[in-house]
C-alpha cells in the first residue's frame, strides 16, 4: 500500500510538470517576444483561435524613386521559372573633383594611356556562377537627365549618345576576390571592385576641356562640365541569371580613372586623374516581365489565391481581409498575429528570400496606406521613421514563419468596432504610409536594395491547414 502511494505521488508530479512544461511551450510557442506577457492557455480563463485570411495577388504599381545613397542595380534575371525576367540598368553622373584647376597638369603635353571605370561592388542576387556583360554608354545631352530629379525605379530609359565606350563580361562569384593591379612601381590588390576598360577618346575629350568661363570650360564649373558631359549609362546585356548591386556614391571604389603621361619640369611622368559621382543625378531602370507562378496568380481571378507570391520592389503585393474580426465578441487580446508560411518553390536556394517584409493597411477608397503606430512604435530619425521590425514583424522567425504583431490593432477592432481595413503585404525598399498618431505621409525604411529576395507563401486557401495565412488570437472572454 505505502509503495502504491509512493508510486501515484511520482507519477502526480511528473504529470503535474508535464502539464505546465506542455503549458509553457504551447503559451510561447512561435511568439518569441513578449511571450511572457501572454497568460497560459487553459482553455477555462484563456483561450488560443485562428481565424481565416482571404488573400489575393496583386500588381504594386509603386513610384518608389532612387536616392543618393541608394545601390544600383545592374543585371539581368534570364530564368526565374517561379517569377519570370528582371532587367536592371543604372545611370549616374560624375564631376571633377577640384573645379578650377586644370586636372591634366599641363595640357600641351598630355598623353593618355588609358581610361578605366571602376565600381564598387556590394553584393548579388541570383545565380552568381552565371556570367553578366555590362556596357558602358554616354548620356545625351537631351535625354532629360540632371542632378536635380528624382527618377522612378520604372521611369523609362534615357537616351544615350555616340559609339560604346566599354564593356566588361565577368562571373559574379569571382568579383569578391582579390585581384593584383600593378602600375608604374605601385602594386596593390583590389577586391570588391569592376574595372572596365574604356575608349582613351573620352581621355582625350577630357583633357581638352580648360577652366575659362566659356562653353569649353568643363573644368571651370559643375554646371558647364554636365554641358560637355552629361553622364554615364551602364546598360547590361540579356544574359546572365543574376543582380549586381554597386555604390555609386563610394568615391575610394566608384571612379572614372583617366591614366596619362604628362611633361612636368621637363621629365614624363606617369599618373592619373580621377572623377565621382558627387552631386545628385542617378538613376536605376529596373524592368519586371511576369513568368512561371506569379504571372498565374496575378491574372488568376480568384478571390482568395492558395499562394502568395511576393519579390523585392518593384513586384507585387498581397491583399488580405480578415472577415472573422467583425463577429468577433469582446475581449481581452493578449496576442494577435499574423503567421505566414513560406513554400518551397522552384530554385529558392538561388533566388533567395527578401531582407524583410512589410505590413500596412489600406483605408475603403484604396487610395491611403497606413501604419500601426502603437504596434509598430514608430520613431522619428529625422530623415525617415523606422520601426522595431524584429517585434512588430516582417523577418523570418526561427520555426520558419514570418509574423506580424497587430495585438492592439485588433483589440480596437473587436472592442469599439473600428474599421476593418484590408491589409496588404509587401517587400518595399521605403514604404510611404499615412501615420494617424504622427497625422502625416511617412516614409519608412523596410530594406536597402531594388529587386532583392522573393518568396512564396501559403495563401489563404492552402491545401494544408496548418500552413496557411491565418490571424492566430490569444485571449480572454470578458
Amino acid at each position: 500500500m505505502k509503495n502504491n502511494k509512493i508510486a501515484l505521488s511520482i507519477i502526480a508530479i511528473v504529470a503535474s510538470v508535464a502539464i505546465v512544461f506542455s503549458g509553457c511551450k504551447k503559451i510561447n510557442e512561435a511568439t518569441e517576444l513578449g511571450g511572457g506577457l501572454i497568460p497560459p492557455i487553459d482553455n477555462i480563463n484563456t483561450f488560443e483561435t485562428f481565424l481565416d485570411i482571404e488573400t489575393d495577388n496583386l500588381l504594386f504599381a509603386d513610384t518608389t524613386k532612387v536616392y543618393f545613397n541608394d545601390d544600383l542595380a545592374l543585371g539581368h534575371i534570364s530564368n526565374d521559372p517561379e517569377f519570370g525576367v528582371t532587367h536592371a540598368d543604372a545611370y549616374f553622373n560624375i564631376s571633377s573633383s577640384n573645379y578650377f584647376t586644370y586636372p591634366f597638369i599641363n595640357r600641351d603635353s598630355v598623353t593618355i594611356d588609358s581610361v578605366i571605370l571602376s565600381l564598387s561592388y556590394q553584393g548579388s542576387y541570383g545565380d552568381t556562377n552565371s556570367f553578366q556583360t555590362i556596357r558602358v554608354f554616354e548620356i545625351a545631352q537631351n535625354a532629360g537627365f540632371n542632378d536635380s530629379t528624382l527618377y522612378r525605379y520604372g521611369n523609362p530609359d534615357f537616351l544615350t549618345t555616340g559609339p560604346e565606350l566599354g564593356a566588361k563580361t565577368f562571373q559574379i562569384k569571382k568579383l569578391s576576390d582579390s585581384i593584383q593591379f600593378i602600375r608604374k612601381k605601385d602594386t596593390s590588390k583590389l577586391a570588391n571592385v569592376i574595372r572596365i576598360p574604356l575608349d582613351n577618346q573620352l581621355g582625350v575629350r577630357l583633357k581638352g576641356y580648360d577652366t575659362t568661363n566659356t562653353a569649353n570650360g568643363g573644368f571651370r564649373t559643375d554646371s558647364i562640365f554636365k554641358t560637355l558631359f552629361r553622364g554615364l549609362a551602364i546598360k547590361s546585356d540579356n544574359s546572365g541569371n543574376a543582380l549586381t548591386y554597386i555604390a555609386s556614391t563610394d568615391n575610394i571604389k566608384t571612379k572614372l580613372i583617366v591614366y596619362f603621361q604628362v611633361t612636368k619640369n621637363g621629365i614624363k611622368d606617369t599618373t592619373s586623374t580621377e572623377f565621382y559621382h558627387l552631386t545628385g543625378g542617378q538613376a536605376n531602370i529596373v524592368k519586371r516581365t511576369q513568368g512561371g507562378g506569379w504571372d498565374s496568380y496575378l491574372t488568376n481571378g480568384t478571390a482568395n489565391d492558395d499562394k502568395i507570391y511576393l519579390q523585392g520592389f518593384p513586384g507585387s503585393y498581397a491583399s488580405l481581409k480578415i472577415p472573422g474580426l467583425d463577429t468577433f465578441s469582446n475581449a481581452v487580446i493578449h496576442r494577435a498575429e499574423i503567421v505566414a508560411t513560406p513554400l518551397r518553390s522552384t530554385q529558392d536556394d538561388i533566388f533567395v528570400q527578401p531582407f524583410g517584409l512589410f505590413l500596412d493597411r489600406i483605408n475603403t477608397t484604396g487610395d491611403t496606406a497606413s501604419t500601426f503606430d502603437i504596434d509598430m512604435s514608430l520613431t522619428n530619425n529625422f530623415t525617415a521613421y523606422t520601426y522595431d521590425i524584429s517585434s512588430f514583424g516582417g523577418l523570418l522567425k526561427s520555426d520558419s514563419t514570418y509574423r506580424f504583431n497587430i495585438s492592439r490593432y485588433v483589440q480596437n477592432i473587436i472592442t469599439t468596432r473600428n474599421t476593418n481595413y484590408k491589409l496588404r503585404l509587401y517587400s518595399p525598399i521605403r514604404a510611404f504610409v499615412y501615420s494617424p498618431g504622427y497625422k502625416a505621409i511617412n516614409q519608412v525604411y523596410v530594406t536597402d536594395r531594388v529587386a532583392y529576395g522573393r518568396v512564396v507563401l501559403a495563401g489563404g486557401s492552402y491545401i494544408n491547414p496548418s500552413k496557411r495565412m491565418r490571424l492566430r488570437l490569444v485571449y480572454s472572454k470578458l
